[in-house]
């Protein structure tokens, strides 16, 4: 308990403590965001705002994930691996968001190298997860053996990759507004913290040897979530643009891959999922039909042009990815209630 303790603490005031000093370092070199010119007008003004503040979230990941192995917790190869894959795609995201700075435009790495370059971190943590963390190639839902379905190598792999790649692009889909995709991030990763913790309580349900160490980076990812949301929050003073996206979905899909959690992912990340959802419905319903769904994707500025304030669409959709993170959690107790000699009789 002390190791997680330090992990979010430690993630937490890194993020809070660092963040200022890359805001004044990024504004005295005139390092801005720029606003996609058929986006909201409301949002123009945001145009210059310092962006790239995933750097301090993957700083308060590795310093946090450190400090907890203080308490004299082993580092474990899943947990190194995982964080290893966060900060592959975070440096995807670093250097889409370089081009787009230097370039002072708000498109970054063309389409095909950026998913190019997914698919090759994602490919290599398939494989070390097999090879190195020996990863169980189950299909599951809530433990290894919630399906029992074997995927084999191959199979695995090719899930791995689909998910580290759909959930680095779903939470930069929904990083639109200030401090959404921070915020609800935040609670997925402390649910997950929470059934890494229960699975390491439980050895003899759940598969999940190294299960501590990922609730220690599940925690630290939290913490650094809700440190950067001092600073991103509505007005945001930062931005953390495709360096902070694509790290916090991977790290996302990466936990929930070497937890035995891929499809309860989808409901712990479901608002990610109905964001890009929507995305996906405005244009294959633009393409067949000619005719938009949405006033415009992705969701929440759908809601934006039809009058919300900003802040609203923000704090309903925080409530939501509560309810789906929330919802998640119980569905994982509640396959544990039914674990014969672990219900209430």
């Amino acid at each position: 308990m002390i190791s997680l303790m330090l992990a979010g603490g430690v993630a937490l005031w890194v993020a809070v403590l660092s963040t200022p000093v890359l805001i004044r370092w990024l504004a005295r070199n005139r390092i801005g965001q720029h606003v996609r010119e058929d986006g909201p007008e409301m949002h123009l003004a945001k145009a210059g705002t310092p962006t790239m503040g995933g750097v301090t979230i993957l700083v308060a990941l590795v310093v946090g994930y450190a400090a907890a192995h203080l308490a004299h917790v082993p580092f474990r190869r899943s947990g190194l691996l995982v964080v290893a894959a966060t900060l592959a795609y975070g440096l995807i995201g670093f250097l889409d968001d370089s081009i787009k700075v230097r370039h002072r435009r708000s498109l970054g790495l063309n389409k095909r190298a950026k998913l190019a370059s997914q698919v090759s971190v994602g490919i290599a943590f398939a494989v070390a997860a097999e090879r190195w963390a020996h990863v169980d190639t189950h299909l599951s839902f809530t433990r290894w053996s919630s399906t029992g379905i074997d995927l084999g190598p191959v199979g695995w792999g090719i899930l791995a990759v689909l998910i580290l790649v759909g959930t680095s692009n779903a939470v930069n889909l929904t990083d639109g507004l200030d401090g959404l995709a921070s915020g609800s991030a935040t609670f997925c990763f402390a649910v997950l913290g929470v059934i890494g913790y229960w699975q390491f309580r439980h050895p003899s349900i759940y598969r999940v040897a190294p299960a501590l160490d990922l609730a220690l980076v599940a925690v630290a990812l939290a913490g650094a979530c809700l440190g950067f949301l001092w600073w991103n929050a509505a007005p945001a003073r930062i931005f953390m643009g495709d360096t902070g996206a694509l790290a916090l979905g991977s790290g996302m899909g990466a936990l929930c891959l070497m937890m035995d959690l891929q499809l309860l992912l989808v409901i712990i990340g479901g608002l990610f999922v109905v964001v890009t959802l929507s995305v996906v419905v405005q244009v294959v319903s633009f393409r067949l039909f000619g005719r938009r769904v949405f006033r415009m994707a992705p969701l929440h500025h759908h809601f934006e042009l039809k009058g919300w304030p900003e802040t609203t669409v923000i704090v309903r959709f925080w409530i939501l990815a509560g309810l789906f993170a929330a919802f998640g959690l119980g569905i994982f107790y509640a396959d544990f209630l039914t674990t014969p000699g672990q219900g209430i009789h």
